[in-house]
């Protein structure tokens, strides 16, 4: 876009993912208006968000917010095809040259919106934050800890550690996004495989004032097995080589209870317990890797059935075209995901 004296402005992409987000819409484009403002002579933004099927009144507020702001861009997806498809879905109908995700929840503080503006344009292709603080109980906190950590470990490229979704992307990256198939995306590691040049931030993180949280216990343990099935096959290794190694303590347990049979000791040693024990710790470890070896499956199977990424059941946006001079929010039907990418890819070919 062009300022009033000719000047060129860049255009950047908001990227916000809601659902039921209702409490936190006006506080959100309260602090997001305020950033626009402070870099309004070098860029212009725009703010889109991508409803995840919204059961409360956070559909009705943006609605609001587009009549308000011409900024503001709205793709209503037909259901929750959950956290991570939500954000792709975003990045691939991203206009501008960057995209900076951030949650609704205000936890991420949209000022650092500044500072990732300010490392792109020092040539990072991604700027990530960093949480050197955040609320929540030990227990969880060393838990994800752990988690990225192990993530870095079994890659073979480096994982950012303590660091979520809230970055900014270039647009080259977003290119590189519209090839993905896997449906069960995990996109902080999708990214960092990449390898283009990043950079960290750290920054503190905020407690959630408004509404409530979307991940409990089971939707972080499937984030963590999408992460490390997604990333890496090297757990598949794991169970390879701790089955030879079982295969060979059997072994030896097994020459040892023949020795002790040649001696007459066979029937001196009961071991009922440890044989319990043992089966036990058997039957725990076959359905590990059973389960293991089912999350490796399933996601071959969901990327073969051919299922679009999202489907986004309508966009709405700003109409400066309408007759009544009111700014009513116009109501696009579209395309799902998918068959947008497909179209970019066409137009990218001709």
């Amino acid at each position: 876009m062009n300022d009033v004296d000719g000047s060129a402005r860049t255009l950047i992409t908001i990227s916000i993912p809601v659902f039921n987000e209702e409490g936190n819409i006006a506080n959100l484009m309260a602090r997001l208006r305020a950033v626009a403002d402070s870099v309004a002579d070098r860029y212009d933004l725009e703010f889109l968000f991508t409803d995840n099927n919204s059961q409360d009144g956070t559909v009705a507020l943006l609605e609001a917010e587009v009549v308000r702001d011409p900024r503001v861009r709205v793709l209503k997806l037909s259901r929750n095809f959950g956290f991570q498809r939500s954000i792709l879905t975003n990045f691939l109908n991203a206009r501008g040259a960057a995209a900076i995700q951030i949650d609704a929840d205000l936890q991420d503080p949209p000022e650092m919106i500044l500072k990732f503006l300010e490392y792109w344009e020092k040539g990072f292709k991604v700027v990530y934050g960093v949480r050197i603080q955040r609320i929540e109980s030990l227990i969880l906190r060393l838990a994800r800890r752990a988690f990225y950590r192990f993530i870095d470990r079994i890659t073979e490229f480096h994982v950012p550690v303590d660091a979520g979704d809230f970055r900014l992307i270039d647009r080259v990256i977003i290119e590189h996004l519209r090839g993905v198939t896997d449906r069960s995306p995990y996109l902080r590691g999708l990214i960092a495989s990449f390898g283009y040049p990043s950079v960290g931030i750290p920054y503190a993180r905020s407690v959630r004032t408004q509404g409530t949280s979307k991940f409990n216990f089971i939707k972080l343990l499937t984030l963590g097995m999408d992460g490390v099935t997604s990333q890496s096959t090297k757990p598949l290794q794991f169970i390879a080589l701790a089955g030879f190694s079982l295969c060979g303590i059997s072994l030896l347990i097994g020459f040892g209870y023949a020795v002790l049979w040649l001696f007459g000791a066979g029937e001196r040693s009961p071991g009922f317990t440890t044989l319990v024990i043992l089966q036990l710790i058997t039957l725990g470890v076959n359905a590990a890797v059973a389960g293991l070896l089912g999350e490796y499956l399933g996601r071959v199977f969901d990327n073969v059935r051919g299922h679009p990424m999202s489907i986004v059941e309508r966009v709405i946006e700003h109409s400066s075209s309408d007759s009544t001079g009111s700014g009513a929010p116009s109501y696009v039907p579209a395309a799902s995901a998918k068959n947008l990418v497909s179209a970019s890819n066409e137009e990218d070919q001709r």
